[in-house]
């Protein structure tokens, strides 16, 4: 049986967060009180969805942004403050000028 795709976006809704999880065929709305409960809940809706397949890839998005969705996870699974929206991406070492 071929993977089954399957999309979990996440976005604000006031103080919780709402996500929808789609898959070609289907698609199921949940509300959560936090971005980590939102994860466990989509994690369920996942195994509903995807029942009878074993073989399924997500993809986690907030507002369509996987990389996003990413680091403001790992942001808050480790207690950090959520970064900055539309924050300029820090710079490399590379890229600075160096001065003597």
């Amino acid at each position: 049986m071929p993977t089954l795709p399957i999309t979990a976006n996440y976005r604000r809704a006031g103080d919780d967060w709402a996500v929808t999880v789609r898959t070609a065929e289907k698609s199921v709305d949940a509300i959560a009180p936090g971005l980590i409960a939102a994860r466990v809940q989509v994690d369920q809706l996942v195994d509903e969805l995807a029942e009878g397949h074993a073989d399924r890839a997500v993809v986690h998005l907030l507002d369509g942004d996987a990389f996003a969705f990413s680091v403001a996870y790992l942001h808050t699974r480790h207690g950090l403050p959520a970064p900055k929206t539309g924050q300029a991406e820090p710079s490399t070492a590379h890229d600075q000028a160096i001065e003597v």
